[in-house]
């Protein structure tokens, strides 16, 4: 016998009908058919080492549809991964509207790294208010924006451009109205195909129990409410030591290397670690992407290590020899950077999602804790 809903009452998708009639807007959806839950797109960080840590079974970055978070400490590069995700997402067709409260855009650096300054919205964000009324504003135009907030922790509120210095005087007022706002911008943003990057600070937790201060060094400005609007929270931390810093030919610093951490992700992934290197000076800046690809697949049984000579089969089983600093010019050649891609896929993505191995080899590959 077949299922038949009963005189008088609805069936799913009456109810689905009435719901979206009743509010005047759609927000009742068929899960089986295309809905705001599922991400569609996703725009590339600029590192492939960290896109691949993003989602288990996939490559990700940052999720179209959702808010995310870059935090990270001073100078640990989340601006210059910012303008990259800019970068990215008007290859995607999106245009990117960049809040900015630090008043430091270069343009010629935003250029240099690839960003179309003619599809990008330049606002200063003088006040958190301001922000996300034009936030919810922009939602509503149609467009496929990238909504970039740089910086969150120095944007201040209303009542602190109009008040005094005291800070006592708009305690916790920031964490309020950043509570109220990002629980009014998380549908408008998943319904209008847009993305929110947020960046902030991440500073010291100064706290007398010291098993708090080791399991959580940091913390990020705006309050506790604030990180449960976010989808994913990326924690950029800049390695201190010597050996960590870039130099040119003449010994002058123009790079760093970061550690980047998946602090919250509701895409399977969180706690995994990975390293890449930031060209800050110099006449190339940005991420060094393909430099990071040889330590994502150190360890692999498909890479093996004699002296200075390196030796990679590739899944479909040709075998390529090369050294360590050929590593680039090595990857000028497209069959052998394609076998270096299907590797790092294999042992960055595949054998996290078959839980092959040991979980340190994907959380902390330094072993220097969780962030």
């Amino acid at each position: 016998m077949s299922k038949k809903t009963r005189a008088g009452r609805l069936n799913i998708a009456e109810m689905r009908k009435l719901a979206n009639k009743k509010m005047g807007m759609e927000i009742a959806w068929d899960l089986q058919e295309e809905n705001p839950t599922e991400v569609k797109a996703w725009i590339s960080t600029g590192s492939r080492w960290l896109d691949s840590i993003v989602c288990r079974g996939m490559s990700g970055g940052i999720p179209v549809g959702k808010i995310s978070e870059i935090a990270g400490l001073e100078s640990s590069g989340k601006s210059y991964m910012a303008a990259q995700v800019a970068a990215n997402a008007q290859k995607m067709d999106m245009d990117v509207v960049y809040f900015d409260s630090e008043s430091a855009v270069d343009p010629s650096f935003l250029q240099r790294i690839g960003v179309d300054l003619s599809r990008l919205l330049y606002i200063q964000a003088t006040s958190v208010e301001t922000v996300l009324s034009l936030i919810e504003e922009y939602t509503g135009s149609g467009n496929k924006l990238l909504f970039i907030w740089d910086s969150l922790a120095l944007t201040p509120t209303e009542n602190d451009v109009e008040g005094d210095f005291n800070p006592q005087s708009s305690m916790a007022m920031k964490a309020r109205v950043l509570s109220k706002g990002m629980q009014k911008l998380v549908v408008p943003i998943a319904n209008a195909g847009c993305s929110l990057l947020v960046l902030n600070q991440l500073k010291t937790n100064i706290t007398s129990n010291f098993v708090e201060a080791r399991m959580e060094p940091y913390f990020t400005p705006g309050g506790k409410t604030l990180p449960y609007s976010y989808s994913l929270r990326i924690w950029l931390t800049a390695r201190k030591a010597k050996a960590s810093y870039i130099e040119d030919s003449k010994g002058f610093k123009i790079g760093s290397e970061v550690k980047a951490t998946i602090k919250k992700s509701r895409f399977g992934s969180i706690g995994r670690t990975c390293n890449y290197k930031i060209l800050w000076a110099g006449n190339v800046i940005g991420i060094q992407d393909e430099e990071s690809w040889l330590d994502a697949i150190k360890g692999s049984n498909a890479l093996t290590n004699a002296g200075a000579w390196y030796t990679l089969k590739s899944p479909k089983g040709q075998e390529f020899k090369f050294q360590g600093k050929q590593w680039i010019e090595k990857l000028q050649d497209p069959e052998f950077k394609q076998a270096v891609l299907d590797v790092m896929d294999e042992e960055v993505i595949m054998r996290f999602e078959k839980r092959e191995g040991n979980a340190k080899e994907f959380y902390d590959p330094d072993g220097e804790g969780e962030v």
